[in-house]
């Protein structure tokens, strides 16, 4: 069994925004499996379903380029903020925005990349060379590109500090032979209902049958908790997957524009309009630092640090 620890503690209420002896309860219930533990949480009604927020753990940037058919994201991490601001930093991240789009988004070959104006250094060596020529320990964390045969693949940056460049990027990829610029429209509006959704999937035939049954579990056990009997325990489960479809599946999600079609909808009336079926071929969303833990600190104590060096 896994030593319940009070990181693993702070960690399961960071997700879950449970109190501290409730996640101290289900780490050991479920031996220290954090993911357990949320299910196990979310099953006495204890956490909020579907939603693992944690807080944004990492400093940086992520960065993005399309040219028409195709598209690119990239995240470069920091130790700080201030070098999120630095404009070397900014310059090199929108560098590596637009190889990776020469890369597909492929992280390997991207870092294999020669880099414009670096001297004959790769990518990856240009991480190492601005590591030491800005003095603060920085990441390539990841990469990811999409495109379609005929269409465009639209984009947006929330929160935005140079052009292409915030703390959330995406793209999303529809195949239309209908007007590339017209088609950029609504690509872009729907852009910017994955960065404030979130959807996990595009399609529901794309939905992780593992995720499904996930949450089955999870609302079986909520019923049967509730002592309801098994034929109002089939019903209940079945109308809660059906609504935690709408709630991942980009294509089944409430438009945010207008808050009454789902996405489905708003994509079979543009395409009528235009003259020319549209299909959703997919999306990236890059959040920066999600999925990295981050150690706090003093600041008071780092600025002073910093100034005695």
């Amino acid at each position: 069994m896994a030593e319940i620890t009070a990181a693993l503690v702070k960690s399961l209420r960071e997700k879950t925004g449970a109190g501290m002896m409730d996640c101290k309860k289900a780490l050991n219930e479920t031996a220290g499996d954090i993911d357990g533990a949320v299910d196990w949480l979310r099953t006495k009604g204890l956490a909020a379903a579907a939603k693992k927020a944690g807080r944004t753990a990492a400093e940086g940037l992520v960065g993005l380029a399309t040219d028409g058919t195709k598209g690119a994201v990239v995240e470069m991490n920091s130790e700080t903020d201030f070098v999120a601001r630095n404009e070397t930093f900014q310059e090199a991240v929108s560098t590596l925005a637009s190889l990776a789009l020469k890369a597909d988004g492929d992280l390997d070959r991207l870092k294999a990349e020669a880099f414009p104006g670096g001297e004959g250094r790769s990518v990856e060596e240009q991480v190492t060379h601005l590591i030491a020529t800005i003095g603060e320990n920085m990441q390539l964390r990841r990469s990811a590109g999409i495109s379609v045969d005929q269409g465009v693949v639209s984009s947006y940056v929330h929160t935005q500090v140079a052009p292409g460049l915030g703390k959330i990027a995406v793209l999303v990829a529809l195949k239309s032979a209908a007007d590339p610029a017209k088609l950029d429209e609504v690509g872009r509006q729907i852009a910017m209902h994955v960065a404030a959704a979130n959807p996990m999937f595009a399609t529901v035939s794309e939905i992780d049958p593992a995720v499904i049954e996930r949450e089955r579990a999870v609302l079986t056990e909520k019923a049967k908790e509730q002592g309801k009997p098994d034929n109002i325990i089939e019903k209940m489960v079945e109308g809660g997957l059906k609504k935690f479809q709408k709630e991942i599946v980009l294509t089944e999600q409430v438009f945010v524009i207008d808050g009454e079609s789902t996405i489905a909808k708003v994509l079979e009336k543009t395409g009528k309009d235009l003259g020319a079926a549209i299909e959703l071929s997919g999306f990236v969303r890059f959040q920066l630092g999600e999925g990295v833990e981050k150690e706090e600190g003093d600041f008071a104590a780092e600025v002073a640090a910093q100034l005695n060096k």
